[in-house]
C-alpha cells in the first residue's frame, strides 16, 4: 500500500512540476513580461535585470561596472549572465535566455528541496524508531514533505513572479538552497561551495553558517537528545546504537577547508575581473557597503527605505547599527534553543534576514515559505495558519494597488505603501513566532508521549 501510494504521489508530483514550468513560459511570452521586471516588489537595486544589464553595458565600454552608482551586484554575474541581456533570438520574446535561465534555476532549486526534504523525512522516521513512538504515532499519514516542499516552492506565486520578473533571485536561492542540501547530504564540498556563493551574491547567508555547522557535527534534524536518554533510562537499557550523534568537529574542520579554498577561487575571480577598475575594494564598497549602508531609498516591501527617508541625518549611522545588530541578536538565542533541528534554524534565519534585509523582495519569501514545507508533519498544529495566508494574499495584491494610487495616479503617497510593507513584516514575524512556538510544542508532545503525561501538558 505505501509503495502503491508513493507511485501515486510520484506521477502527481511530476504532473505539477511541468504544469509550473509550462505556465512560467506561457508568462514569459507575454508582452513585456507583464512589466514585473519593473516592479519595486520583484526588484531591487541589487537583483534588478535592468541594473544588470547596465552593469554589463558599462564594462563592455571598459567602464567600471560600479560606476554612477547603478549596478551592486557580482562581478561575477555579470560575466555569466551579462551577455543573456543583449543576446536576442529572433521572432522571440526579449531576453528569452535569460528568462529560461531562471526557469532552469527554479527547478533545480525544486529538486534539490525535494531530495534534502526526503533525507530529513527518513532521519525522523529513524528517531521515532529509536524512540519507541512509531506505535504512538501514525507514520503511515505522514506527508512527503520533500514533495510538498518542492511544490511549495515552484508553484508560489512568489516564486513565479520573481523567475518572469528577470531577477536574480533565483539564482541567489539556488545557492543557499545548495548550501543546506550539500550539509544535509554530507557533500561537504558541494555545501561550501554553495554558501560561499550565496554569501558573496547577497552577505546574509553568511549567518547559515551556524546550522551548517550543526548539520555536518550533528545530522539532520532530530528531537532533543535528552529525549533519547529518557527512553531508554526507562528500559534501563542503554543502546548507544540508537542515540543522535555526539558533535563531531571533523566534517566541520574539513567544510572550513573547502569553505576557505572556495572563498580564494571566488575572490581571485572577481579580482580579475575588475583588475581595472579598482580590484575587490571597488567590490566591497558597491555591494556589501551598499547592503550595510542602505545608499539606496527606492521603494520596496521591506522597511529600511521609508525610515531612513524620515529619519534625521544626524541619527543614520546609529540606526544603521541598530537594524543589522538585530539580527545578529537572534542568532545565538535561536542557535541553542534549536540547535536540534539544524535544517529548521535555517529556515528561522532566512525569514529573518527576509524580514530585516536592506533590500528584501518576494523571492526572499519564495524561498523560506519554500523551506517550510520540510516541516509540514512537525507542524501539523501550528495557529494562525488561515490567518497567515489571507495576509500573505491581501498584501500581494494590495501592494501593486497602493504602489500605483502613490506613483501613478497621484491619489495616495508613500504611507499608503508603507502600509503594506508594515503589514508584511508583521506577518513574517507572525509565522516565525508561531512557527518556533509550534516546533518547540511538537518536541513537548513528543516527551509526553515518551514520560506518559497527557498530549496537552506544556511542561
Amino acid at each position: 500500500m505505501e509503495k502503491v501510494k508513493k507511485k501515486i504521489g510520484s506521477f502527481s508530483f511530476w504532473n505539477w512540476v511541468t504544469a509550473s514550468i509550462i505556465f512560467r513560459l506561457i508568462l514569459i511570452y507575454f508582452p513585456k513580461n507583464l512589466n514585473l521586471s519593473s516592479r519595486p516588489e520583484v526588484s531591487t537595486p541589487l537583483t534588478s535585470f535592468r541594473r544588470l544589464a547596465e552593469g554589463y553595458w558599462l564594462k563592455q565600454s571598459s567602464m567600471s561596472p560600479y560606476a554612477g552608482s547603478m549596478y551592486h551586484g557580482s562581478p561575477l554575474l555579470l560575466s555569466l549572465l551579462g551577455p543573456l541581456t543583449i543576446n536576442r533570438i529572433e521572432g522571440q520574446p526579449n531576453h528569452l535566455l535569460y528568462s529560461l535561465v531562471s526557469v532552469i534555476a527554479d527547478v533545480v532549486s525544486a529538486m534539490l528541496i525535494r531530495a534534502t526534504g526526503q533525507n530529513l523525512r527518513l532521519a525522523y522516521l529513524r528517531s521515532l524508531e529509536s524512540l519507541d513512538l512509531v506505535k504512538q504515532i501514525e507514520v503511515s499519514e505522514f506527508l512527503f514533505s520533500g514533495d510538498i516542499a518542492a511544490l511549495i516552492y515552484l508553484c508560489n506565486p512568489f516564486t513565479i513572479v520573481a523567475c518572469v520578473g528577470l531577477s536574480t533571485s533565483p539564482i541567489e536561492n539556488m545557492a543557499v538552497i545548495l548550501c543546506l542540501y550539500g550539509a544535509c547530504s554530507r557533500l561537504i564540498p558541494l555545501a561550501a561551495f554553495g554558501w560561499v556563493i550565496a554569501t558573496h551574491l547577497s552577505l546574509y547567508p553568511a549567518i547559515l553558517i551556524i546550522p551548517v555547522i550543526f548539520l555536518l557535527g550533528c545530522g539532520p534534524d532530530s528531537p532533543p537528545r535528552k529525549l533519547f536518554l529518557q527512553r531508554h533510562q526507562q528500559k534501563e537499557v542503554l543502546n548507544q546504537s540508537k542515540l543522535p550523534p555526539r558533535f563531531s568537529w571533523g566534517p566541520v574542520i574539513h567544510f572550513a577547508f573547502w569553505a576557505f579554498l572556495w572563498s580564494v577561487y571566488v575572490l581571485v575571480l572577481c579580482g580579475i575581473s575588475l583588475k581595472q577598475f579598482g580590484g575587490l575594494w571597488e567590490m566591497f564598497k558597491s555591494t556589501y557597503g551598499f547592503i550595510l549602508t542602505v545608499e539606496d531609498l527606492s521603494p520596496n516591501i521591506g522597511v529600511l527605505w521609508y525610515f531612513f527617508a524620515e529619519v534625521f541625518e544626524f541619527f543614520r549611522n546609529f540606526f544603521l547599527i541598530v537594524f543589522h545588530v538585530n539580527i545578529l541578536f537572534m542568532i545565538l538565542p535561536l542557535a541553542i534553543r534549536l540547535r536540534h533541528r539544524p535544517c529548521y534554524l535555517a529556515f528561522v534565519y532566512v525569514a529573518i534576514c527576509s524580514m530585516l534585509k536592506s533590500y528584501p523582495s518576494v523571492g526572499d519569501s519564495a524561498l523560506y515559505l519554500g523551506l517550510l514545507g520540510w516541516f509540514v508533519n512537525e507542524l501539523a498544529d501550528m495557529q494562525f495558519s488561515l490567518f497567515l495566508f489571507c495576509g500573505y494574499v491581501g498584501v500581494s495584491l494590495l501592494s501593486p494597488v497602493m504602489h500605483n494610487l502613490w506613483i501613478w495616479r497621484g491619489t495616495g503617497n508613500a504611507n499608503f505603501y508603507f502600509a503594506t510593507a508594515m503589514v508584511y513584516a508583521c506577518l513574517q514575524i507572525v509565522l516565525v513566532v508561531e512557527g518556533v512556538s509550534a516546533m518547540l510544542n511538537h518536541d513537548r508532545k513528543l516527551r509526553n508521549l515518551i514520560t506518559g503525561k497527557p498530549q496537552d501538558a506544556k511542561s
